[in-house]
């Protein structure tokens, strides 16, 4: 007896000992699951993004291109609330997407000039400026005789008429882009009196004259932003009826970035029209913002753009950045591409007029003014940036005037320019020469310059939020 108690003891025993060991590893597997799933979902989105990510970095914003013009009614009270519906142009007949880029048909003829550093190609379209080019006049005048904007008004005795108003001089300088566009603006056709009938609400403040102003400067320019939107949502029900989704503001210079940090609901709902239009800027958000081309205002229309262009790239600016020091590394002492760091002792104009190609090269902010410059001066620009918007490309095709480089393939910058055969290089030329006249700021603004292709970016964003009685 004793002896089967002992063994029957020592079964219950093994039992409960094993079934310890079975509940212990079904803990310890149901701890790993999480983690394996997680890892798991990660590896599967890791493949799908490099299976369908683009080397050419344009990524196609929805747009909407039907040719109705949206009127606002706005109560008082909101009870709902939707962000705004844009069409994609996959969804539009007569559109095609392929490689990421807008427009692009199989029987346009293109040039293979570069296999990048991931294997992307990138190439040259032979066709057009536009992705669509009957589509954009189509909707550039229904764009021209429907859209209405409402200026939130202000008195020439208000205390920052300075910030709020328009400049009662000819803007100049590298952020002349962001006075230009409002003092246009307030004196165009698309402006009106009746807020009901506006498809969109301007915030007039403009950010370079906040950082000059010794009331306010470049630590109270949070504050007073914040502060604007609490007065005007206030006074007025239109801010408040869509939540800022079909308000905008302009802005170029780079302490526009972080201008939003107390009123966040610019940041998450406004369109907001800036040039520090990259990904890797929090406040910027693709598809929703627009990208605005920082262009120094030049009246000459008499430059020789014929000159024969002896140097085959060409950059000049300040050491602010790691992607300027590896162009810097790599080809500081090369003959055929100049680069130049501080004071530069030859003319400018004449180094962009006598080069095939011209860097664009990230400093501080991704933006600068010399795709502008580049532009102006018929040379080719060349973008080494990554996950930048390019002004204006929801309408141009940038692949047919410019070449963008990823700033890992700085080493093989030269092969890849002089990879370019004379005649692709001349439909580049060429391309630039026509596209320069959408780069150019009037004071009396001229049909398809910078303002209006401002305001078509801005039609193509305009709310479709809607208030329910």
């Amino acid at each position: 007896m004793a002896a089967s108690s002992i063994y029957l003891l020592h079964s219950v025993l093994t039992r409960r000992r094993d079934q310890n060991l079975h509940f212990s590893s079904l803990k310890s597997l149901l701890f790993l699951m999480p983690t394996t799933l997680a890892l798991a979902t990660s590896l599967l989105i890791l493949l799908y993004i490099s299976s369908t990510s683009n080397f050419f970095f344009i990524h196609p914003h929805h747009l909407q291109l039907d040719g109705a013009s949206t009127n606002h009614q706005k109560p008082s009270k909101i009870l709902s609330f939707s962000p705004p519906k844009f069409v994609g142009f996959s969804e539009i007949p007569n559109f095609s997407a392929r490689d990421g880029v807008i427009g692009e048909t199989k029987d346009q003829n293109t040039f293979n000039f570069h296999m990048g550093s991931q294997g992307s190609k990138t190439y040259i379209n032979n066709e057009e400026l536009f992705h669509d080019r009957d589509g954009f006049h189509e909707n550039y005048k229904q764009m021209n005789k429907s859209l209405k904007i409402y200026v939130y008004p202000h008195r020439q005795d208000d205390p920052f008429a300075n910030v709020l108003l328009p400049v009662d001089f000819e803007p100049g300088g590298n952020y002349a882009s962001e006075s230009y566009f409002k003092k246009v603006l307030m004196s165009s056709h698309f402006v009106t009196m009746d807020p009901s009938a506006a498809d969109l609400f301007f915030l007039p403040f403009s950010i370079a004259r906040l950082r000059h102003d010794p009331r306010v400067g470049i630590n109270g320019i949070q504050g007073f932003i914040r502060d604007y939107i609490f007065n005007i949502s206030h006074e007025y029900p239109y801010w408040n009826s869509s939540g800022g989704a079909d308000h905008f503001y302009v802005a170029c210079h780079s302490i526009g970035r972080s201008a939003m940090e107390k009123a966040v609901e610019i940041k998450l709902n406004a369109i907001q029209v800036v040039c520090s239009s990259s990904y890797y800027v929090s406040s910027f958000v693709a598809h929703k913002d627009a990208s605005l081309p920082q262009i120094w205002p030049r009246q000459d229309n008499t430059l020789n753009l014929a000159h024969e262009r002896t140097k085959l790239a060409f950059f000049a600016g300040s050491m602010n950045s790691p992607v300027r020091g590896k162009l810097l590394q790599v080809w500081g002492n090369d003959s055929d591409i100049s680069v130049h760091f501080g004071h530069l002792t030859t003319s400018y104009s004449e180094e962009l007029l006598k080069s095939k190609f011209c860097l664009h090269v990230k400093g501080f902010e991704v933006n600068t003014a010399r795709v502008g410059d580049a532009l102006y001066y018929g040379c080719v620009p060349v973008i080494i940036a990554n996950h930048y918007d390019l002004p204006f490309q929801d309408i141009l095709n940038w692949k047919s005037f410019s070449v963008v480089v990823a700033t890992l393939d700085i080493p093989l910058l030269k092969k890849i320019l002089e990879g370019i055969n004379g005649d692709e290089y001349s439909i580049l030329q060429n391309n630039v020469l026509k596209v320069r006249k959408h780069f150019q700021w009037h004071l009396s603004p001229v049909d398809y310059d910078a303002f209006y292709l401002v305001m078509f970016e801005l039609w193509l964003r305009r709310s479709h939020s809607r208030v329910k009685a």
